[in-house]
């Protein structure tokens, strides 16, 4: 395996006891095209014709950083600063070109939720298709579906179909299905806002649980306060760069001085 492209391992031995995620020198990077184009089909044409120009840039250059068993590691940044993409790399959905991840235990990654779900089936359906994508098997689900009925409270249009369902409704199965049994890594990005506010409380008190239990999360928000309550420590992300790491009191003071004055 070469130096430039190496793929996330989980080979225990190269990481300190109280690890659960390490990132070395990663580097992701994207090409995008210089000018719109309106349609699949006029895109198609000037594929063939080679009239597309792209420019590259670097949504994630030598990020490194770890994350310690039952701690809760935050990730702010401006749109666009490569959270998500950081994200997406630690949940296994990107691989770098550049660097390696290290991911010791089973990851539970809430990105979107409800992601695979299908909405012409029922919500008890989607259930059992959720947990198939995450690894489950048919067993760990029918044991654990009573929970996730209960934590969801959808009980009365749970042999409904998916596609009559609100928003929020859609959002608190898909939270209830990616929970329901507790990983070593907890992936969060932005969707700690599902449902009402009692629901949002469940939400909460079951990733302090998770977080007591050992687990380590890692989670993006523009909710700096949020990050400031929940996490020990935050990366201040930049255009793909990590500028700063530290206690959360004080990289976001950091990175709201730099906004302030408009320090990228």
């Amino acid at each position: 395996m070469s130096t430039e492209s190496k793929s996330i391992e989980t080979n225990n031995k190269l990481m300190l006891d109280d690890e659960t995620i390490r990132l070395e020198n990663v580097s992701v990077q994207y090409r995008v095209p210089y000018e719109q184009v309106g349609t699949f089909r006029e895109y198609f044409i000037r594929l063939l014709q080679r009239r597309i120009s792209y420019r590259k840039f670097w949504a994630l250059n030598d990020v490194s950083f770890s994350v310690n068993k039952g701690e809760i590691f935050g990730v702010i940044g401006d749109n666009g600063a490569g959270k998500s993409t950081l994200l997406k790399v630690v949940a296994r959905v990107l691989k770098p070109i550049k660097g390696r991840i290290l991911v010791k235990g089973k990851v539970a990654p809430l990105l979107e939720l409800g992601a695979g779900f299908h909405p012409e089936l029922t919500g008890r359906e989607n259930i059992f298709l959720n947990g198939a994508l995450l690894g489950y098997s048919r067993q760990e689900m029918t044991d654990i579906f009573p929970e996730i009925l209960e934590f969801s409270e959808l009980q009365d249009f749970i042999d409904a179909p998916i596609r009559t369902y609100s928003s929020g409704m859609y959002a608190r199965l898909g939270f209830s299905v990616a929970t329901a049994y507790e990983p070593e890594v907890l992936i969060v990005d932005e969707i700690l806002g599902v449902g009402d506010e009692a629901f949002q409380t469940k939400c909460f008190d079951r990733i302090i649980k998770y977080r007591n239990d050992g687990t380590s999360i890692l989670i993006v928000s523009h909710v700096l306060e949020q990050i400031e309550t929940l996490c020990h420590r935050v990366a201040w992300i930049d255009h793909g760069v990590v500028k700063m790491i530290g206690d959360p009191k004080t990289v976001i003071a950091v990175y709201r001085e730099g906004k302030t004055h408009g320090i990228q």
